[in-house]
């Protein structure tokens, strides 16, 4: 049998104080002439019974719960939305609000069953949030999507190779168009043709296939930038099938930095990204705040041995 909710009434009466003076100290109410003992002993009783506001009332109260649902599709559990995500959290915290995450696939209706029983403040999603005019775009070219892509060909570029491809996955997710079009403007910038982009299927021996059609197509392309790390590493698969050499014969970086490539043989190439200040300003967009001076850290290149 699950134990019984702690009250506002219980507070208050382990307190010895009314049921009203309690809600005014628990709700930081303004206005209210309450004495400091009296405020940190209700407090204290509050944190010592365990008591946890009710959303449901504070949401008829305020027309809205302090819940922020976010939603990430299925592969973008990467780097990126880790760090997003612990960085919305935080901030949600600090001003009293609750982040509540939610994975991948969903039985229909699913999602509107939950706005509906918790009436959200607010609801985000990965990818949606990062597509280019998105009230809270993070795709520009200082520290967003497109200056991530650009740190990606600026990599290749430096590195000698003046004919590069962009690899994406065969179940044409939202954000493919997009980085690939960040891809070719990145590429004008560091002075590289316009990418082509080659498909990569997830069944490996139609990885192969497509990789050798492509590259007999496209001779003159020594690298390819990856969607993200798990297409980087179909790639090295398929290279290890066809005999390739990574990165003699084709250099490979992946992108998220997931926990797959360091172990990988070659070990990947990838772009580290760090979204902890995207999410802590994404979380005072929402909440009203002011969100200056919250700049997202650089993307960084994990050098390792596929370029």
């Amino acid at each position: 049998m699950s134990e019984k909710r702690v009250t506002l009434r219980d507070v208050a009466a382990a307190a010895g104080v009314s049921r009203a003076t309690a809600g005014f100290v628990l709700s930081d109410a303004p206005g209210i002439a309450i004495s400091e003992a009296t405020r940190r002993r209700v407090r204290e009783t509050a944190g010592n019974l365990g008591y946890v506001p009710h959303s449901i009332a504070r949401a008829l109260r305020e027309g809205s719960s302090r819940i922020i649902v976010l939603t990430i599709d299925s592969g973008y559990e990467g780097n990126y939305s880790r760090s997003f995500t612990r960085g919305l959290d935080d901030e949600l915290a600090a001003h009293d609000h609750v982040l509540l995450v939610r994975h991948g696939h969903s039985a229909p209706g699913a999602q509107r069953r939950l706005l509906e029983a918790i009436s959200p403040r607010a609801v985000l999603g990965l990818p949606d949030y990062l597509a280019p005019g998105h009230e809270l775009d993070d795709g520009g070219w200082d520290g967003g999507l497109a200056g991530n892509t650009a740190v990606q060909l600026g990599y290749l570029a430096r590195r000698g190779h003046a004919h590069v491809a962009v690899a994406l996955p065969d179940d044409h997710p939202p954000l493919g168009p997009v980085r690939l079009r960040f891809a070719r403007e990145a590429a004008s910038r560091v002075g590289l043709p316009p990418p082509e982009a080659l498909t990569v299927s997830r069944e490996r021996a139609r990885a192969a296939a497509a990789v050798l059609a492509f590259l007999d197509a496209h001779p003159e392309v020594t690298a390819l930038a990856a969607f993200d790390d798990e297409v980087a590493l179909r790639i090295l698969a398929a290279a290890r099938d066809l005999g390739l050499s990574v990165p003699g014969d084709l250099a490979v970086i992946g992108f998220d930095d997931t926990d797959y490539g360091a172990l990988f043989t070659p070990t990947l190439t990838t772009v580290h990204i760090d979204a902890e200040d995207h999410g802590r300003r994404t979380a005072r967009i929402i909440l009203g705040l002011d969100s200056a001076g919250f700049v997202a850290a650089p993307a960084q290149v994990i050098v390792r041995e596929s370029a």
